[in-house]
C-alpha cells in the first residue's frame, strides 16, 4: 500500500501472500454469508425473542463502537489532530473506568440483564419496562463496549502525542511490540484451549471444593476472564498498532476509505440493528394483526392469542426472508470487493481488515453469558489474530514477490495447504459449543477429558471429547509445514 509501490504490477504477488488473503476472505465469507444469517434466523424463530433483542443490541453496539473508534482516528490523524490528544486521552480514561465498573458490577453481582422479571415502569404490550421483556439488555456487554471505546481512545491519543513530536511517517512493519503481543496472546489462547479441553471449569470447582463449588468456580472463572481478557487486549493492541503503521505513510489515500467503512457501513448497520432491538415487539404485534392474504399468520407465530406480542416469534418463512436478504447482500459485498480490488485496493484492504476485527469483537459481545463467554473469548481472540496477520501481509513492500513457477510440487503445496486450512476451520468452529445454538458441531467436542463437568443429580457424568481440538492441532501443524515450504520456494502467481 506504499506510494513507492504504485507502479507495481498487481499480479506480481507470491502464492504465500495470496493464500493469507484467501484465508482472510474465506473466514469473512463464512461469517457474513453463513454464520451471521444463521444466527439471526435462529434467534428470530426461537420460542422467545429475548435472544434476538440481546443479539441485535450487541451487534449494534459493536458496529457503533467501531464507528466511534474510526471517528477518533479521523479526528486525531486526518491530517492533524482536530481535538487535542490529551482531551481524547482523558475522556478515554474515564470511559475505560466506567466500562470496567459496569462490566464487573453486572458480572459479579448477578444483575447482568435489564429489565429484571420484577421490574415495572410504564409497561405496555405486556412488557416490564415499556414494551421490553425481561433480559432485553446485557449490561456486561454494555460495559465491555464502553471499555473497548475508552481503551481505543487512550491508545490512539498516545500514538497521536508521539507523532506530534516525531516527524517519522514510515510504515515500521510488524514491530517487535506487535510480534510480542501477538505471540503472547496466541500462547494464552492455545494453553487455554488445551487446558479447557482436558479440564472443565465446573468439574474442577467440585474437585477443589465440593462443599462450596459455586465459590470455587467463581474464582476459577474470574482468573480465566482476566487471563483471556488480557489476551484479547493484546490482540486488539497488535491489530490497532499494525493498522496504524499500515495507514501512516499514505493517510491521504487511506483515511477516506476508513471513514467510508465507518460512516457508510458500520454506523448505518448499527443504527438499523438498534432500531430492530427497539421496535421488535411493537413490530411483531403489528405484523400479527395483518389480515391481507393471511400474512399475519404466515410471518408470525404466537403461542397464546391472549399474550401478544410477548408469546410471539417470527415464523420460519419470515426467518428465511431475512436470512436471504442478509446472505445476498453479504455475497454482493464480497463480489464488489473482487471487482474493486484493482481500482480501489486501499478501500478493499482497509475495509476487509476492519470488518474482520469488528466481527471478532462482535463474537465476544454477543456471547457474554457465563456459559458462553470463555469460548467466545477464545474465538474472538483467534479472529483478531487473523485480522492482525492480514494487516501485516498487506504491507506491499514487504510482500515476497514470487520468482519461481508453480510446478507440480507448488500446486500440491497450494492445494494441500488450502485443504488443511479448510479442515482445520471446521474443527475450530466446532469448539465453541454455545447452549443457545441449536446447530450441532461438525466435529464432536465436549470440554473435560480428564475432569468432566459435574453431572446433574442421578445422572452419569458426560465424558469429554477432544476430537475437534486434536484435529485442529494436527491440521494446523501440517498446514504450517506446507506453508513454510510454500514461502521458502517463492512461487509466483
Amino acid at each position: 500500500m506504499q506510494q513507492v509501490q504504485q507502479r507495481e504490477i498487481p499480479e506480481r504477488i507470491s502464492w504465500a501472500r495470496a493464500m493469507i488473503f484467501a484465508v482472510g476472505y474465506f473466514f469473512l465469507a463464512a461469517l457474513l454469508v453463513g454464520q451471521i444469517p444463521g444466527y439471526i434466523y435462529n434467534q428470530m424463530t426461537s420460542a422467545s425473542l429475548v435472544g434476538l433483542e440481546q443479539g441485535s443490541i450487541a451487534l449494534a453496539a459493536t458496529c457503533l463502537a467501531g464507528f466511534i473508534v474510526i471517528q477518533v482516528i479521523v479526528l486525531l490523524f486526518d491530517p492533524k489532530p482536530v481535538i487535542p490528544p490529551v482531551i481524547v486521552s482523558g475522556l478515554g480514561a474515564i470511559l475505560t473506568l466506567v466500562g470496567l465498573g459496569i462490566a464487573l458490577a453486572a458480572g459479579l453481582t448477578g444483575y447482568q440483564y435489564f429489565p429484571r422479571a420484577d421490574s415495572s415502569w410504564l409497561p405496555v404490550l405486556g412488557g416490564k419496562v415499556l414494551w421490553f421483556q425481561p433480559n432485553a439488555v446485557d449490561l456486561v456487554m454494555v460495559g465491555l463496549t464502553v471499555l473497548f471505546i475508552g481503551v481505543a481512545m487512550v491508545f490512539y491519543s498516545v500514538l497521536a502525542l508521539r507523532e506530534r513530536d516525531n516527524p517519522d511517517r514510515r510504515d515500521l512493519g510488524t514491530t517487535p511490540a506487535t510480534r510480542g503481543m501477538l505471540i503472547a496472546a496466541s500462547m494464552i489462547f492455545i494453553l487455554f484451549m488445551v487446558g479447557y479441553t482436558l479440564v472443565n471449569d465446573n468439574g474442577l470447582s467440585y474437585a477443589i471444593n465440593a462443599g462450596n463449588p459455586a465459590q470455587a468456580q467463581m474464582i476459577i472463572d474470574v482468573f480465566l476472564y482476566v487471563l483471556l481478557g488480557a489476551a484479547i487486549f493484546l490482540t486488539l493492541g497488535a491489530f490497532a498498532l499494525r493498522l496504524h503503521y499500515l495507514m501512516r505513510p499514505v493517510r491521504k489515500r487511506t483515511m477516506s476509505p476508513l471513514y467510508a467503512v465507518g460512516a457508510l457501513g458500520l454506523a448505518q448497520i448499527g443504527v438499523l440493528l438498534l432500531l430492530v432491538w427497539l421496535l421488535v415487539y411493537p413490530l411483531i404485534a403489528w405484523m400479527h394483526s395483518w389480515t391481507l392474504i393471511g400474512l399475519g399468520d404466515y410471518l408470525t407465530i404466537c403461542a397464546k392469542k391472549s399474550a401478544v406480542p410477548q408469546s410471539c416469534a417470527f415464523s420460519p418463512q419470515a426467518g428465511y426472508i431475512i436470512d436471504t436478504v442478509i446472505s445476498g447482500n453479504s455475497f454482493l459485498l464480497l463480489m464488489a470487493a473482487v471487482w474493486a480490488w484493482k481500482s480501489y485496493r486501499n478501500l478493499v484492504i482497509i475495509g476487509s481488515v476492519t470488518i474482520a476485527a469488528v466481527l471478532g469483537l462482535a463474537t465476544l459481545l454477543v456471547h457474554t453469558s457465563p456459559s458462553e463467554i470463555l469460548t467466545a473469548l477464545m474465538l474472538s481472540g483467534a479472529m483478531l489474530i487473523l485480522a492482525t496477520i492480514w494487516t501485516s501481509v498487506a504491507r506491499r513492500e514487504f510482500a515476497i514477490v514470487g520468482e519461481n513457477n508453480l510446478g507440480c510440487l507448488g500446486m500440491w503445496l497450494v492445494f494441500g495447504t488450502c485443504l488443511l486450512i479448510y479442515i482445520a476451520a471446521f474443527a475450530f468452529f466446532s469448539i465453541p459449543v454455545f447452549p443457545s445454538d441449536p446447530t450441532a458441531p461438525n466435529i464432536p467436542y465436549i470440554s473435560g477429558t480428564i475432569i468432566p463437568a459435574h453431572p446433574a443429580p442421578n445422572t452419569p457424568p458426560t465424558p469429554g471429547q477432544a476430537d475437534a481440538v486434536v484435529l485442529l492441532i494436527v491440521m494446523g501443524i501440517l498446514a504450517a509445514i506446507q506453508f513454510y515450504f510454500l514461502v521458502r520456494n517463492r512461487y509466483k502467481v
